[in-house]
């Protein structure tokens, strides 16, 4: 990967203050996002016995809103559209129906099939579904995260995934502490890719450069997720931490705090 000249160098910038990204690549620009869970205060209820209301027109105004300002070609969800594992409940069902029945119809749609994506196919209308090891996207490569990624995925400038809802714990000088959403970014290390027989033939495992990695927080801002900066945590990613040792955390606002595993 990148010795092909005539190949335009992807970005990928997340959009101040919100759990999404914008990929251009060429001429089409792609709203990118992962772990939108719809469903999440229903199946709250049936698995832990907690009674949250509902907050899917919440979610589903926010991506509408971020359609409309970023004024994309292209909605890209990085697995974990539903909630649900095995077939979606009503409550949920009837989000995903209202969220497509909204959806502009001018945006083309691709879905990354998550580990809670089921049978999402049924759910998505006129959306292009694709395994959740994902797939090249023009230069970027994309994948949910929670299975090693594609060749495809990784023959790419960058890879974009989801799945393990990176956050951090910040302590003040007085004990208290929050816990917020960040972005990991960084080159990917190839030493945990490097004994998988499917990636032999990689391009860049012999003297090339590897593709940048970004994680994306998740966009259901109740779903948790891995404390990157807490001692023994363990990550959900089969190639995570190892396969971006060099990496660093930002906040949504753009907030830069450095390597993610010294916080």
């Amino acid at each position: 990967m990148g010795d092909d000249a005539s190949r335009p160098e992807p970005t990928v910038e997340p959009v101040p203050g919100e759990p999404a990204a914008v990929a251009t690549v060429g001429d089409e620009r792609a709203l990118l996002l992962a772990d939108y869970h719809a469903g999440y205060e229903a199946g709250l209820r049936v698995e832990r016995g907690v009674d949250v209301p509902s907050q899917a027109p919440d979610r589903r105004e926010q991506l509408l809103a971020l359609l409309e300002r970023t004024g994309v070609d292209r909605l890209v969800v990085l697995g974990d559209l539903m909630h649900s594992i095995g077939d979606p409940g009503s409550a949920e069902r009837g989000e995903l129906e209202v969220l497509f029945e909204s959806l502009p119809s001018t945006i083309e749609t691709t879905v990354v099939k998550g580990n809670h994506d089921g049978g999402i196919e049924d759910w998505v209308g006129d959306a292009t579904v694709v395994p959740g090891a994902g797939t090249a996207i023009g230069s970027i490569g994309v994948c949910h995260g929670h299975t090693w990624p594609a060749p495809a995925a990784l023959e790419t400038d960058v890879l974009c995934l989801g799945h393990e809802h990176p956050c951090v714990r910040l302590e003040d000088e007085v004990g208290g502490s929050q816990v917020e959403s960040v972005w990991l970014r960084g080159r990917i290390d190839p030493e945990p890719f490097r004994d998988r027989a499917e990636y032999a033939a990689l391009s860049w495992f012999d003297g090339g450069t590897p593709p940048r990695m970004i994680v994306l927080p998740a966009f259901n801002d109740l779903v948790g997720g891995t404390w990157v900066n807490v001692p023994g945590q363990s990550f959900l990613s089969p190639f995570l931490p190892d396969g971006l040792a060099a990496g660093e955390a930002y906040l949504l606002d753009g907030t830069r705090l450095g390597p993610y595993r010294d916080l």
